[in-house]
């Protein structure tokens, strides 16, 4: 008898409690992360996406899910984002390891946890930039709903998503489910998170964070 057969709920259980600590770790990346000396223009915090968008905006329907893939590049059309995707894990706080600052132009993606275009919520950091330049996720606040995100993986499939909502969220009142949690059961989605509002001296941090939102609508080659 397997462990899963005598005890049931085990998986779910183990699931869910690696789920939470991730959630605290990126709670504590999202406070704790960043050493750089410049800010971004993104002082407000809220919904960015619902600010200034026109009511009738139509979003399109979910595309299945894909068959788990390896993501190679992240492409952001809109903003000539084109960056190669690094695997990352937990640091020793068991916090989300962001790329190197020596890489500014990579991204880095979550890589226990689920793989872009699979069922889930996929998990990507970048930073917003370094201390002589802006980085890759600089201007990802500047995304409206409707704007398409491209993970190219190593199965030769783009996974396509589509942005629903751009936060930028105060670390005073950090909601880690809010932030990274699926927004609709059953989809692929994908985050994008980095560092926002402004740079606090004293505490050599950000004072908010940068969190867009997207889900899969549809591939390409």
């Amino acid at each position: 008898m397997s462990d899963h057969e005598r005890f049931p709920g085990t998986g779910r259980l183990v699931a869910g409690v690696a789920w939470t600590v991730l959630l605290l770790g990126l709670w504590l990346w999202g406070r704790e992360v960043t050493d750089v000396q410049h800010g971004i223009a993104a002082p407000a915090t809220g919904d960015m996406a619902a600010a200034g968008r026109p009511p009738d905006v139509a979003l399109p329907p979910a595309h299945r899910p894909l068959d788990d893939a390896l993501p190679r590049r992240l492409d952001i059309p809109g903003l000539g984002v084109r960056a190669p995707v690094v695997p990352r894990g937990l640091d020793g706080r068991g916090a989300l390891d962001p790329p190197p600052f020596d890489q500014p132009g990579a991204v880095g993606w979550y890589a226990a946890g689920v793989k872009p275009g699979a069922a889930g919520t996929a998990l990507m950091v970048g930073h917003a930039d370094t201390e002589t330049r802006p980085a890759v996720f600089f201007r990802i606040s500047a995304l409206k709903p409707g704007e398409k995100i491209r993970v190219i993986r190593d199965d030769a499939e783009v996974a396509e998503f589509t942005v629903d909502k751009v936060q930028v969220l105060s670390r005073d009142r950090f909601d880690a489910h809010q932030a990274y949690g699926p927004r609709t059961s059953g989809r692929a989605e994908l985050r994008l998170i980095t560092c926002g509002g402004s740079y606090d001296r004293a505490s050599r941090s950000y004072t908010a964070n940068v969190v867009v939102s997207a889900y899969l609508t549809g591939t390409g080659v």
